[in-house]
């Protein structure tokens, strides 16, 4: 069966770090642009990070850059997501996607997901203390 499968979330103290892993089954993740999204209750869904199946280009949201690192192991068909200096306002489910060849930013700025070919259940992320 293809499906991603998303592992790592948890409940986390204000400043600490937590890495998320997209793991693929079923298809290879060489070509695929890959990005994280995150929703909170009550918003909208937003584009994370995101990189390219290529050269490694990425994608941050301003509300995450510095702080996340998006990588990619395509030995191990799986995706990263480093998250550190964790705040509160980071709670939410946090999804990971697959596109096709998209390219990076186009795909991490989009509202609907019709768009994207493979996408998992979630993980949920808490900052709290």
């Amino acid at each position: 069966q293809v499906q991603l499968v998303e592992s790592g979330g948890g409940l986390v103290q204000p400043g600490g770090s937590l890495r998320l892993s997209c793991a693929a089954s079923g298809f290879t993740l060489d070509y695929y642009t890959i990005g994280w999204f995150r929703q909170a209750p009550g918003k909208e869904r937003e584009g994370v990070s995101c990189i390219s199946s290529s050269d490694g280009s990425t994608y941050y949201a301003d509300s995450v850059k510095g702080r996340f690192t998006i990588s990619r192991d395509n030995a191990k068909n799986t995706i990263y997501l480093q998250m550190n200096s964790l705040k509160p306002e980071d709670t939410a489910v946090y999804y990971c996607a697959a596109m096709l060849l998209a390219p990076v930013q186009a795909m991490c700025v989009m509202r609907s997901m019709r768009g994207m070919d493979y996408w998992g259940k979630g993980t949920v992320v808490t900052v709290s203390s």
